[in-house]
């Protein structure tokens, strides 16, 4: 540990709920800065004695309103400073924070409103504000609607965020306190309403208990250090932001939010230059092909990844390193390593990944540069996590081993099964759903997996998503997707076959690629997709992933769709996993055109 930083168990708060821990951690970590945001061309600092007094103000704001405890307040905006204002408001008066992602359609809004019952919204502007708008009059018990800015708005009868600050200026500060003593353990801390890849979503209902468990079995781990730079992109709106909000705020250290604009992630982390960065597969993926791009020789840059993973665990070993690997790792330093790591900001000591699974490849690139991403696993059932690989314990292309705390077994059928304090308590009003989930105290997560002699966990797999050939082959089709996107001009890839004699796929490009690629060979980017040069490419990296497998798990023929699959258009959840079932819909003829071609 570096001189100065404070271990996560000293500098944790240890409060008994996570309504507790804010006022705990304001007055813990006073004079250090909590939150910071870039306004105009400065990022500035929101200190922690101004983050514990803005989330009073706004908790007696909705004291004020009569929002009573167990009450539901939902959340409708981008990741942002006033996102985490707002859900510590709501948790300190009592109430029950319901998270809604921006991308979310009116509809979809008004079924999240609805089935919670939820009696306000903070809505963050102008664009999300006109969904509310949409649907109100069909949401009776929808009595508040808070924006969080409202420049430009046609507020209407909206309240704004500041203005419910100033009413809970004029409110008895006592009554604060009091809500946030009489806040229990087992009391509904979140609903959080998973994306889903099929079906309407269900309502995870995510205790304070759950929550503070997940906390302390991550905080032990000693992953997170007490003067961490956070830099957040992911949506509050999903439970693996959500965490690292709640760790974040428990151990002092800084959350940097981004931009709101994707293009602007790689200059966020130039001037944040954060020390640790969570994120999802997708980010690193583009990333390292961007990094690859950059490469004059691919092979040097295969030989300088093998030779820093070799060093660096060498290193962590305590082993002596021979002088000519030495010499080719600082060669390899000097022309790749800090290149890589300048991406990140340079002060990068460790990313996290979840939420969908990552090539080992891209893991052991990052590793050998110095940037150790880590692969996790869990659900939002399981209060986000529950498997984890550390520094003092990892193993590229498994996602770890169990947090203390959590339990994990395979089930005869291979299914994963998990136990522990973190798991959620069911289903917001869907008990069939609740019980196929948890039987006996076991969550039944619907991944297959396998565990080695060390009590690594691979995940091989959804038990939806397995495909079964019409020869009865069971194949799983994600190992074979992670391959092809490793193509720098892959953005998807989804390999269908199920009930069918082989396997096609469905590849689309990546759009911050087709300028070069349409350079590179003369081309219009508008021809890209459906171009000779293109398919060719295409070819040799289904190629490369089919002399990996055994005849039967090969990719007979492919397509190239004209468009990137999106959360817009609905293929992608808020976390970009596809949605299996919307794609092989939309994409049915497309689908049909593979195998009729072959007959």
């Amino acid at each position: 540990m570096e001189v100065g930083t404070v271990s996560a168990l000293e500098a944790g708060t240890n409060s008994p709920t996570m309504a507790a821990q804010l006022p705990a951690a304001a007055a813990k970590h006073a004079g250090k800065p909590a939150l910071r945001q870039k306004t105009g061309d400065a990022w500035r600092d929101v200190s922690y004695e101004e983050l514990g007094g803005a989330v009073r103000e706004l908790s007696l704001g909705l004291i004020d309103l009569g929002i009573a405890p167990g009450d539901r307040v939902a959340i409708l905006s981008n990741t942002r400073p006033e996102w985490t204002l707002a859900c510590y408001g709501i948790l300190t008066a009592g109430a029950t924070e319901v998270s809604i992602y921006q991308t979310n359609s009116p509809e979809e809004c008004h079924y999240v409103l609805s089935h919670s019952e939820s009696r306000a919204v903070f809505a963050e502007d102008g664009e999300q504000l006109a969904k509310i708008r949409e649907i109100e009059s069909d949401l009776p018990g929808l009595e508040f609607v808070i924006v969080m800015d409202p420049e430009g708005v046609d507020l209407g009868d909206a309240l704004t965020l500041d203005g419910l600050r100033e009413r809970g200026r004029e409110r008895d500060g006592r009554e604060y306190g009091e809500r946030v003593e009489a806040v229990r353990p087992e009391d509904p801390c979140v609903f959080i309403y998973t994306s889903g890849t099929t079906g309407p979503p269900k309502c995870c209902v995510l205790t304070h208990g759950n929550y503070v468990a997940i906390r302390q079995s991550v905080l032990e781990e000693g992953e997170l250090e007490g003067d961490e730079v956070v830099y957040l992109f992911l949506p509050l709106a999903h439970s693996f932001a959500l965490l690292i909000q709640f760790l974040t705020i428990d151990l002092g250290s800084v959350i940097a939010y981004w931009q709101k604009d994707p293009q602007k992630l790689a200059l966020d982390l130039m001037e944040v230059h954060p020390t640790y960065f969570p994120s999802v597969p997708r980010i690193f993926e583009k990333l390292y092909t961007l990094a690859m791009a950059n490469a004059d020789d691919p092979d040097a840059v295969r030989e300088a990844v093998e030779v820093g993973v070799r060093v660096r665990q060498a290193e962590e070993r305590g082993e002596e390193v021979p002088a000519e690997l030495r010499e080719a790792f600082d060669k390899a330093e000097e022309s790749l390593y800090r290149n890589v790591r300048g991406l990140f900001g340079g002060r990068i000591r460790q990313c996290v990944t979840g939420a969908a699974p990552i090539a080992p490849e891209i893991l052991e690139f990052f590793y050998a540069c110095g940037i150790p991403v880590f692969e996790g696993y869990g659900m939002t059932e399981t209060s986000t996590a529950a498997v984890v690989n550390t520094r003092e314990s990892y193993r590229f292309g498994s996602v770890g081993k169990a947090l203390k705390g959590v339990e994990v077994k395979i089930a005869e059928d291979g299914e994963v099964l998990l136990r522990g304090d973190n798991i959620f308590t069911g289903y917001y009003k869907n008990p069939d759903a609740t019980s196929e989930a948890l039987v006996d105290g076991w969550l039944h997560t619907g991944d297959l997996g396998r565990m080695d002699e060390d009590g690594f966990l691979y995940i091989t797999g959804r038990k939806k998503d397995i495909i079964i050939t019409a020869g009865g082959k069971n194949i799983t089709p994600a190992n074979l997707e992670n391959d092809i996107k490793q193509s720098r001009w892959v953005s998807q890839c989804v390999v269908v076959g199920d009930r069918r004699p082989y396997l096609v796929a469905l590849v689309t490009l990546d759009p911050e690629e087709l300028p070069a690629f349409a350079q590179e060979h003369g081309l219009d980017p508008a021809d890209v997709p459906t171009s000779d040069a293109m398919r060719t490419e295409i070819q040799k990296a289904v190629d490369a992933t089919n002399a990996k497998v055994g005849r039967v798990e090969q990719i007979k023929r492919f397509t190239i769709l004209p468009e990137d699959l999106s959360q817009a258009t609905g293929e992608l959840t808020p976390t970009l996993k596809v949605k299996r079932n919307v794609v092989a819909e939309k994409f049915a003829p497309e689908i049909e055109a593979l195998y009729a071609a072959a007959q």
